[in-house]
Protein backbone atom coordinates (compact mmCIF):
# COMPACT_ATOMS: atom_id res chain seq x y z
CA UNK A 1 0.00 0.00 0.00
CA UNK A 2 1.18 3.52 -0.97
CA UNK A 3 0.28 6.98 0.55
CA UNK A 4 1.09 10.08 -1.21
CA UNK A 5 2.27 13.02 0.92
CA UNK A 6 4.22 16.68 0.01
CA UNK A 7 6.79 15.90 2.88
CA UNK A 8 8.09 12.66 4.73
CA UNK A 9 9.88 13.68 8.24
CA UNK A 10 11.58 10.60 9.82
CA UNK A 11 11.88 10.69 13.47
CA UNK A 12 9.30 12.04 16.09
CA UNK A 13 12.12 14.22 18.20
CA UNK A 14 12.88 17.81 18.32
CA UNK A 15 13.98 18.34 14.44
CA UNK A 16 11.53 16.89 12.89
CA UNK A 17 8.73 18.82 14.94
CA UNK A 18 10.83 22.06 14.43
CA UNK A 19 11.06 21.71 10.66
CA UNK A 20 7.49 20.47 10.69
CA UNK A 21 6.65 23.58 12.11
CA UNK A 22 8.76 25.83 10.15
CA UNK A 23 6.87 24.22 6.81
CA UNK A 24 3.45 24.58 8.26
CA UNK A 25 3.81 27.99 8.90
CA UNK A 26 5.83 28.75 5.49
CA UNK A 27 3.84 26.31 3.03
CA UNK A 28 0.50 25.89 4.79
CA UNK A 29 -0.89 24.01 1.20
CA UNK A 30 1.73 21.41 2.17
CA UNK A 31 0.52 17.75 3.33
CA UNK A 32 3.36 16.57 5.87
CA UNK A 33 3.91 13.23 6.99
CA UNK A 34 5.70 12.40 10.62
CA UNK A 35 7.10 9.01 10.85
CA UNK A 36 8.08 7.64 14.18
CA UNK A 37 9.59 4.26 14.82
CA UNK A 38 8.47 3.80 18.72
CA UNK A 39 4.89 3.93 20.51
CA UNK A 40 4.82 7.92 20.43
CA UNK A 41 7.21 11.35 19.92
CA UNK A 42 10.41 12.43 22.07
CA UNK A 43 11.13 9.18 23.52
CA UNK A 44 14.52 9.11 22.07
CA UNK A 45 17.60 11.92 22.23
CA UNK A 46 14.77 14.21 22.85
CA UNK A 47 13.27 13.18 25.85
CA UNK A 48 14.51 14.72 28.84
CA UNK A 49 16.74 12.00 31.08
CA UNK A 50 18.19 11.25 27.12
CA UNK A 51 19.79 14.88 27.03
CA UNK A 52 21.37 17.83 29.21
CA UNK A 53 18.85 19.94 29.06
CA UNK A 54 20.51 22.75 28.82
CA UNK A 55 20.11 25.87 25.88
CA UNK A 56 23.33 25.63 25.17
CA UNK A 57 24.02 29.85 25.02
CA UNK A 58 27.77 29.48 25.51
CA UNK A 59 27.22 30.87 28.91
CA UNK A 60 29.00 28.46 30.62
CA UNK A 61 30.33 25.73 28.48
CA UNK A 62 34.17 26.12 28.42
CA UNK A 63 34.89 24.09 25.40
CA UNK A 64 33.47 26.47 23.23
CA UNK A 65 35.68 29.07 23.84
CA UNK A 66 39.52 27.19 25.15
CA UNK A 67 42.63 28.57 25.56
CA UNK A 68 44.53 29.01 22.52
CA UNK A 69 48.15 28.81 21.58
CA UNK A 70 49.03 32.39 22.17
CA UNK A 71 47.53 32.48 25.76
CA UNK A 72 44.21 34.49 24.66
CA UNK A 73 40.38 33.21 24.76
CA UNK A 74 38.96 33.77 21.16
CA UNK A 75 35.09 34.38 21.93
CA UNK A 76 34.03 34.11 18.13
CA UNK A 77 32.20 29.87 18.08
CA UNK A 78 30.95 30.46 21.44
CA UNK A 79 29.19 33.57 20.16
CA UNK A 80 28.22 31.65 17.13
CA UNK A 81 26.56 29.28 19.09
CA UNK A 82 25.25 31.67 21.56
CA UNK A 83 23.35 34.18 17.88
CA UNK A 84 21.82 30.56 17.25
CA UNK A 85 20.40 29.56 20.66
CA UNK A 86 19.05 33.45 20.38
CA UNK A 87 17.26 31.91 17.25
CA UNK A 88 15.65 29.02 18.96
CA UNK A 89 14.95 31.62 21.64
CA UNK A 90 13.03 33.96 19.47
CA UNK A 91 11.04 31.63 17.24
CA UNK A 92 9.61 29.53 20.42
CA UNK A 93 8.59 32.91 21.88
CA UNK A 94 6.36 33.48 18.89
CA UNK A 95 4.97 30.40 19.02
CA UNK A 96 3.91 31.05 22.15
CA UNK A 97 2.71 34.62 21.76
CA UNK A 98 0.72 33.51 18.55
CA UNK A 99 -0.83 30.66 20.84
CA UNK A 100 0.71 28.00 18.56
CA UNK A 101 2.63 26.79 22.06
CA UNK A 102 -0.15 25.64 24.84
CA UNK A 103 2.44 27.33 27.20
CA UNK A 104 6.20 28.53 28.19
CA UNK A 105 6.11 25.48 30.49
CA UNK A 106 9.27 24.15 28.42
CA UNK A 107 11.27 26.59 29.92
CA UNK A 108 12.96 27.74 32.95
CA UNK A 109 15.52 30.28 34.25
CA UNK A 110 18.60 28.13 35.49
CA UNK A 111 21.83 30.36 35.95
CA UNK A 112 24.51 28.95 33.99
CA UNK A 113 27.84 28.41 35.87
CA UNK A 114 31.61 27.42 34.83
CA UNK A 115 33.41 26.25 38.10
CA UNK A 116 37.63 25.35 37.57
CA UNK A 117 39.38 23.83 40.27
CA UNK A 118 43.35 25.21 40.87
CA UNK A 119 45.71 28.19 39.56
CA UNK A 120 46.23 27.21 36.27
CA UNK A 121 42.27 26.78 35.21
CA UNK A 122 41.82 29.81 37.66
CA UNK A 123 43.89 32.08 35.18
CA UNK A 124 42.23 30.86 32.01
CA UNK A 125 38.63 31.39 33.61
CA UNK A 126 39.78 35.10 34.00
CA UNK A 127 40.87 35.30 30.59
CA UNK A 128 37.23 33.56 29.27
CA UNK A 129 35.65 36.30 31.36
CA UNK A 130 38.00 39.27 30.16
CA UNK A 131 36.93 37.92 26.28
CA UNK A 132 33.45 37.55 27.29
CA UNK A 133 32.23 40.39 29.12
CA UNK A 134 32.32 42.79 26.51
CA UNK A 135 30.10 41.08 24.41
CA UNK A 136 26.55 42.01 24.18
CA UNK A 137 25.37 38.65 24.38
CA UNK A 138 27.33 37.83 27.50
CA UNK A 139 27.42 41.47 28.80
CA UNK A 140 25.81 39.94 32.12
CA UNK A 141 28.69 37.49 32.64
CA UNK A 142 29.88 37.51 36.42
CA UNK A 143 34.00 36.09 37.49
CA UNK A 144 34.63 35.79 41.39
CA UNK A 145 37.38 33.96 42.99
CA UNK A 146 35.95 34.67 46.50
CA UNK A 147 34.90 31.40 47.88
CA UNK A 148 31.68 33.15 49.91
CA UNK A 149 30.64 34.83 46.47
CA UNK A 150 31.20 31.25 44.90
CA UNK A 151 29.14 29.36 47.50
CA UNK A 152 26.28 32.13 47.22
CA UNK A 153 25.49 31.67 43.68
CA UNK A 154 26.27 27.47 44.19
CA UNK A 155 26.37 26.47 47.73
CA UNK A 156 26.60 22.65 47.26
CA UNK A 157 29.64 23.26 45.49
CA UNK A 158 31.23 24.92 48.36
CA UNK A 159 29.83 23.15 51.30
CA UNK A 160 32.63 21.08 52.90
CA UNK A 161 35.45 21.53 49.90
CA UNK A 162 39.17 22.15 51.05
CA UNK A 163 39.68 25.82 52.47
CA UNK A 164 42.97 25.62 50.44
CA UNK A 165 41.63 24.53 47.42
CA UNK A 166 42.04 27.57 45.01
CA UNK A 167 38.65 27.49 42.90
CA UNK A 168 37.20 30.34 39.99
CA UNK A 169 33.67 30.55 38.92
CA UNK A 170 32.06 32.62 36.27
CA UNK A 171 27.98 33.14 36.91
CA UNK A 172 25.21 34.11 34.07
CA UNK A 173 22.00 34.84 35.27
CA UNK A 174 20.50 34.63 31.88
CA UNK A 175 20.81 30.54 31.67
CA UNK A 176 17.75 28.35 30.74
CA UNK A 177 17.03 24.80 31.21
CA UNK A 178 14.66 23.21 28.65
CA UNK A 179 12.66 20.30 28.34
CA UNK A 180 12.75 19.16 25.25
CA UNK A 181 10.35 16.69 25.23
CA UNK A 182 7.77 19.09 26.40
CA UNK A 183 8.96 21.41 23.13
CA UNK A 184 8.36 18.88 21.23
CA UNK A 185 5.00 17.15 22.71
CA UNK A 186 3.61 21.27 22.39
CA UNK A 187 4.61 21.60 18.70
CA UNK A 188 3.48 18.04 17.69
CA UNK A 189 0.32 18.94 19.13
CA UNK A 190 -0.18 22.29 17.51
CA UNK A 191 0.85 20.20 14.38
CA UNK A 192 -1.33 17.67 14.36
CA UNK A 193 -4.35 19.84 15.74
CA UNK A 194 -3.57 21.59 12.35
CA UNK A 195 -3.54 18.69 9.55
CA UNK A 196 -0.11 16.85 9.76
CA UNK A 197 -0.22 13.10 10.34
CA UNK A 198 1.25 11.56 12.85
CA UNK A 199 2.40 8.27 12.58
CA UNK A 200 3.56 5.78 15.40
CA UNK A 201 5.22 2.19 15.75
CA UNK A 202 6.60 2.97 12.10
CA UNK A 203 10.09 1.55 11.24
CA UNK A 204 11.63 2.90 7.96
CA UNK A 205 12.87 0.01 6.26
CA UNK A 206 14.22 1.41 2.92
CA UNK A 207 14.52 4.44 1.43
CA UNK A 208 14.49 4.11 -2.70
CA UNK A 209 14.14 7.26 -5.31
CA UNK A 210 11.67 6.31 -7.82
CA UNK A 211 11.48 6.89 -11.55
CA UNK A 212 9.51 10.13 -11.55
CA UNK A 213 11.91 11.40 -8.98
CA UNK A 214 9.41 10.96 -6.21
CA UNK A 215 11.22 9.09 -2.67
CA UNK A 216 9.38 6.06 -1.69
CA UNK A 217 9.62 5.71 2.22
CA UNK A 218 8.92 2.15 2.66
CA UNK A 219 7.77 0.99 6.67
CA UNK A 220 6.67 -1.89 8.95
CA UNK A 221 4.57 -1.82 11.78
CA UNK A 222 6.41 -2.37 15.11
CA UNK A 223 3.43 -3.83 16.11
CA UNK A 224 2.27 -7.06 15.14
CA UNK A 225 -1.00 -7.18 12.42
CA UNK A 226 0.06 -4.10 10.68
CA UNK A 227 0.85 -4.03 6.65
CA UNK A 228 3.96 -2.56 5.50
CA UNK A 229 3.19 1.01 4.23
CA UNK A 230 4.92 3.09 2.00
CA UNK A 231 4.99 6.91 1.55
CA UNK A 232 5.37 8.78 -1.50
CA UNK A 233 6.85 12.27 -1.22
CA UNK A 234 8.55 15.00 -3.38
CA UNK A 235 11.38 15.88 0.22
CA UNK A 236 12.06 13.96 2.76
CA UNK A 237 13.84 14.89 6.07
CA UNK A 238 16.07 11.85 8.40
CA UNK A 239 16.04 13.58 11.41
CA UNK A 240 15.89 10.28 13.29
CA UNK A 241 18.93 11.10 15.62
CA UNK A 242 21.40 8.52 15.54
CA UNK A 243 19.47 6.29 13.25
CA UNK A 244 19.35 9.22 10.48
CA UNK A 245 22.78 7.76 9.34
CA UNK A 246 21.84 4.30 8.41
CA UNK A 247 18.49 5.62 6.51
CA UNK A 248 20.97 8.28 4.51
CA UNK A 249 23.16 4.93 3.61
CA UNK A 250 19.67 3.71 2.91
CA UNK A 251 18.88 6.47 0.44
CA UNK A 252 22.26 5.96 -1.59
CA UNK A 253 22.73 9.20 -2.40
CA UNK A 254 26.33 10.35 -3.62
CA UNK A 255 26.66 12.74 -0.89
CA UNK A 256 26.00 10.36 1.39
CA UNK A 257 28.85 8.20 0.62
CA UNK A 258 32.26 8.16 2.94
CA UNK A 259 29.83 9.02 6.39
CA UNK A 260 30.35 7.07 9.36
CA UNK A 261 29.17 7.00 13.07
CA UNK A 262 30.97 6.17 16.29
CA UNK A 263 28.27 5.72 19.13
CA UNK A 264 28.91 6.68 22.42
CA UNK A 265 26.09 6.51 25.08
CA UNK A 266 26.20 8.91 28.35
CA UNK A 267 25.08 8.15 32.20
CA UNK A 268 23.82 10.34 34.50
CA UNK A 269 23.31 10.59 38.43
CA UNK A 270 19.68 11.47 39.38
CA UNK A 271 19.35 12.78 43.05
CA UNK A 272 15.86 11.22 44.38
CA UNK A 273 16.41 13.88 47.48
CA UNK A 274 14.00 16.85 46.89
CA UNK A 275 15.52 18.41 49.81
CA UNK A 276 19.03 18.71 47.90
CA UNK A 277 17.40 19.57 44.74
CA UNK A 278 15.95 22.69 46.60
CA UNK A 279 19.80 23.92 47.46
CA UNK A 280 20.97 24.07 44.08
CA UNK A 281 19.97 26.46 41.45
CA UNK A 282 22.47 26.17 38.37
CA UNK A 283 23.91 24.41 35.65
CA UNK A 284 27.49 24.06 36.76
CA UNK A 285 30.16 23.13 33.84
CA UNK A 286 33.58 22.15 34.52
CA UNK A 287 36.51 21.38 32.35
CA UNK A 288 36.62 18.01 30.40
CA UNK A 289 38.92 15.11 31.21
CA UNK A 290 41.91 14.46 29.67
CA UNK A 291 41.23 12.35 25.87
CA UNK A 292 36.94 12.97 26.80
CA UNK A 293 34.81 14.29 24.21
CA UNK A 294 33.21 18.01 24.12
CA UNK A 295 29.94 16.04 25.22
CA UNK A 296 31.64 14.08 28.73
CA UNK A 297 32.05 17.90 30.08
CA UNK A 298 30.80 17.14 33.96
CA UNK A 299 28.00 19.27 34.85
CA UNK A 300 25.91 19.60 38.01
CA UNK A 301 22.51 20.50 36.61
CA UNK A 302 19.12 21.98 38.13
CA UNK A 303 16.64 20.16 35.79
CA UNK A 304 13.16 20.84 35.31
CA UNK A 305 11.03 18.02 33.86
CA UNK A 306 7.16 17.85 33.74
CA UNK A 307 6.90 20.04 36.53
CA UNK A 308 9.22 18.97 39.06
CA UNK A 309 12.42 20.34 39.89
CA UNK A 310 15.72 17.52 39.85
CA UNK A 311 19.45 17.70 40.12
CA UNK A 312 21.99 15.65 38.04
CA UNK A 313 25.41 15.18 37.72
CA UNK A 314 27.45 13.81 35.09
CA UNK A 315 27.38 12.78 31.92
CA UNK A 316 29.92 9.64 32.56
CA UNK A 317 31.01 8.01 28.73
CA UNK A 318 29.80 4.33 27.43
CA UNK A 319 29.99 2.31 24.47
CA UNK A 320 27.55 0.39 23.08
CA UNK A 321 27.31 -0.18 18.65
CA UNK A 322 23.69 0.68 18.43
CA UNK A 323 22.76 4.28 17.26
CA UNK A 324 19.54 4.77 18.98
CA UNK A 325 19.27 4.27 22.69
CA UNK A 326 16.20 1.58 21.68
CA UNK A 327 18.52 0.70 18.66
CA UNK A 328 20.17 -2.26 17.67
CA UNK A 329 23.13 -3.70 18.57
CA UNK A 330 24.67 -4.18 15.23
CA UNK A 331 24.15 -0.81 14.12
CA UNK A 332 27.74 0.12 14.20
CA UNK A 333 28.86 -2.82 12.34
CA UNK A 334 25.98 -2.82 9.48
CA UNK A 335 27.13 0.71 8.90
CA UNK A 336 30.60 0.20 7.91
CA UNK A 337 30.65 -0.10 4.38
CA UNK A 338 33.18 -0.38 1.63
CA UNK A 339 33.15 4.08 1.00
CA UNK A 340 33.71 4.80 4.75
CA UNK A 341 35.61 1.85 5.79
CA UNK A 342 39.02 4.08 5.01
CA UNK A 343 37.68 7.02 6.93
CA UNK A 344 36.89 5.01 10.04
CA UNK A 345 39.69 3.43 10.42
CA UNK A 346 41.85 6.87 9.71
CA UNK A 347 39.04 8.69 11.87
CA UNK A 348 40.07 5.81 14.74
CA UNK A 349 43.59 5.60 14.66
CA UNK A 350 43.98 9.69 15.40
CA UNK A 351 41.60 9.28 18.17
CA UNK A 352 43.22 6.58 19.95
CA UNK A 353 43.20 8.76 23.54
CA UNK A 354 39.17 8.78 23.00
CA UNK A 355 39.45 4.97 22.74
CA UNK A 356 41.77 5.31 26.27
CA UNK A 357 39.49 7.13 27.57
CA UNK A 358 36.11 5.63 26.95
CA UNK A 359 37.73 2.11 27.92
CA UNK A 360 38.11 4.15 31.01
CA UNK A 361 35.08 4.93 31.41
CA UNK A 362 33.34 1.67 30.90
CA UNK A 363 35.39 -0.24 33.79
CA UNK A 364 34.15 2.79 36.19
CA UNK A 365 32.33 1.31 39.64
CA UNK A 366 29.95 3.24 41.31
CA UNK A 367 32.18 4.89 43.80
CA UNK A 368 35.10 5.72 41.19
CA UNK A 369 32.22 7.64 39.45
CA UNK A 370 31.17 9.06 42.67
CA UNK A 371 34.65 10.72 43.07
CA UNK A 372 33.99 12.73 40.12
CA UNK A 373 30.58 14.14 41.26
CA UNK A 374 32.57 15.20 44.51
CA UNK A 375 34.68 17.37 42.78
CA UNK A 376 31.63 19.47 42.45
CA UNK A 377 29.33 18.24 45.41
CA UNK A 378 32.10 17.80 48.10
CA UNK A 379 29.72 16.52 50.74
CA UNK A 380 26.99 14.46 48.35
CA UNK A 381 25.56 11.42 49.70
CA UNK A 382 26.16 8.36 47.18
CA UNK A 383 22.41 7.23 48.90
CA UNK A 384 20.62 9.91 47.26
CA UNK A 385 21.84 9.11 43.56
CA UNK A 386 20.52 6.26 41.23
CA UNK A 387 22.69 5.90 38.02
CA UNK A 388 20.49 6.01 34.98
CA UNK A 389 21.30 5.71 31.32
CA UNK A 390 20.84 8.90 28.94
CA UNK A 391 21.03 8.76 25.56
CA UNK A 392 22.82 7.33 22.44
CA UNK A 393 24.84 10.16 20.55
CA UNK A 394 26.20 9.41 16.83
CA UNK A 395 29.88 11.15 16.13
CA UNK A 396 30.20 12.08 13.00
CA UNK A 397 32.85 10.22 10.74
CA UNK A 398 33.70 11.86 7.33
CA UNK A 399 36.03 11.88 4.59
CA UNK A 400 39.08 14.29 4.53
CA UNK A 401 41.37 15.28 2.03
CA UNK A 402 44.52 15.33 4.29
CA UNK A 403 43.60 12.94 7.05
CA UNK A 404 41.58 10.37 4.91
CA UNK A 405 38.78 10.59 8.20
CA UNK A 406 37.89 12.79 10.83
CA UNK A 407 35.89 12.48 13.43
CA UNK A 408 33.46 15.79 14.34
CA UNK A 409 31.81 16.53 17.65
CA UNK A 410 29.35 19.02 16.18
CA UNK A 411 26.30 18.60 13.74
CA UNK A 412 26.61 17.97 10.05
CA UNK A 413 22.93 18.70 7.70
CA UNK A 414 24.12 16.49 4.22
CA UNK A 415 21.35 17.51 0.97
CA UNK A 416 21.17 15.83 -1.45
CA UNK A 417 22.10 17.99 -4.81
CA UNK A 418 18.74 18.24 -6.31
CA UNK A 419 17.62 19.23 -2.01
CA UNK A 420 14.48 16.50 -2.48
CA UNK A 421 16.32 14.91 0.42
CA UNK A 422 17.99 15.78 3.43
CA UNK A 423 19.62 14.17 6.64
CA UNK A 424 21.21 15.81 10.41
CA UNK A 425 23.65 13.83 11.52
CA UNK A 426 25.82 14.32 14.77
CA UNK A 427 25.30 15.62 18.22
CA UNK A 428 26.62 18.77 20.25
CA UNK A 429 24.78 21.46 20.72
CA UNK A 430 21.92 19.86 19.48
CA UNK A 431 18.50 20.66 20.30
CA UNK A 432 19.02 24.47 21.58
CA UNK A 433 20.26 24.82 18.07
CA UNK A 434 17.62 23.40 16.14
CA UNK A 435 15.65 26.14 14.53
CA UNK A 436 19.10 27.81 13.11
CA UNK A 437 19.61 24.24 11.65
CA UNK A 438 16.42 23.62 10.32
CA UNK A 439 16.08 27.20 8.71
CA UNK A 440 19.82 26.24 6.94
CA UNK A 441 17.88 23.16 6.33
CA UNK A 442 15.57 25.08 4.26
CA UNK A 443 17.56 27.46 2.65
CA UNK A 444 19.54 24.53 1.04
CA UNK A 445 16.56 22.09 -0.06
CA UNK A 446 14.18 24.69 -1.00
CA UNK A 447 16.39 28.13 -2.35
CA UNK A 448 13.31 28.96 -4.89
CA UNK A 449 10.76 29.77 -2.04
CA UNK A 450 13.15 31.51 -0.37
CA UNK A 451 12.01 35.06 -1.48
CA UNK A 452 8.30 34.58 -0.17
CA UNK A 453 9.00 32.98 2.82
CA UNK A 454 11.16 36.06 4.08
CA UNK A 455 8.73 37.88 5.31
CA UNK A 456 6.57 35.22 7.27
CA UNK A 457 10.50 33.91 8.50
CA UNK A 458 10.54 37.38 9.93
CA UNK A 459 7.70 37.03 12.00
CA UNK A 460 8.79 34.08 13.61
CA UNK A 461 12.46 35.23 14.15
CA UNK A 462 12.44 38.48 15.02
CA UNK A 463 16.03 38.88 14.11
CA UNK A 464 16.25 37.02 11.47
CA UNK A 465 19.49 37.91 9.24
CA UNK A 466 21.11 39.93 11.91
CA UNK A 467 23.60 39.76 13.83
CA UNK A 468 22.53 40.16 17.24
CA UNK A 469 25.84 40.87 19.24
CA UNK A 470 26.75 43.47 16.24
CA UNK A 471 23.61 45.42 16.91
CA UNK A 472 23.15 45.69 20.65
CA UNK A 473 20.02 47.94 20.51
CA UNK A 474 17.79 45.68 18.54
CA UNK A 475 19.23 42.96 20.94
CA UNK A 476 18.22 44.09 23.86
CA UNK A 477 15.00 44.71 22.62
CA UNK A 478 14.44 40.97 21.64
CA UNK A 479 15.86 39.63 24.67
CA UNK A 480 13.83 41.76 26.78
CA UNK A 481 10.55 40.56 24.77
CA UNK A 482 11.49 36.83 24.38
CA UNK A 483 12.25 36.61 27.84
CA UNK A 484 9.36 38.40 28.85
CA UNK A 485 7.08 36.02 26.61
CA UNK A 486 8.72 33.03 28.10
CA UNK A 487 8.83 33.79 32.05
CA UNK A 488 12.71 33.62 32.03
CA UNK A 489 15.18 36.58 33.42
CA UNK A 490 16.58 39.16 31.58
Amino acid sequence: MAKATDVVLVGGGVMSATLGVLLRELEPSWEITIVERLSDVALESTNPWNNAGTGHSALCELNYAPLGADGTVNPARALGIAEQFQISRQFWASLVAEGKLADNSFINSVPHMSLVMNTGHADYLQKRFDAFKPQKLFEHIEFSNDRAQIAEWAPLTMNGRDEGQTVAATYCADGTDVDFGNLTRQMVKYLTDNGVQVVTNRHVEDITREADGAWAVKTSSTQDGSQPLTYRSRFVFLGAGGGALTLLQKSGIPEGKGYGGFPVSGLFFRNHNDETAAQHNAKVYGQASVGAPPMSVPHLDTRHVDGKRYLMFGPYAGFKPNFLKQGSLMDLPMSIHRDNLMPILRAGWDNMPLTKYLLGELRKTKEERMTSLLEYYPQANPDDWELITAGQRVQVIKKDDKKGGVLQFGTEIVTHADGSLAALLGASPGASTAVPLMIKLIHQCFPDHAPAWAGRLKELVLGYGVTLNDTPDLAEEILSHTAKVLGIHH
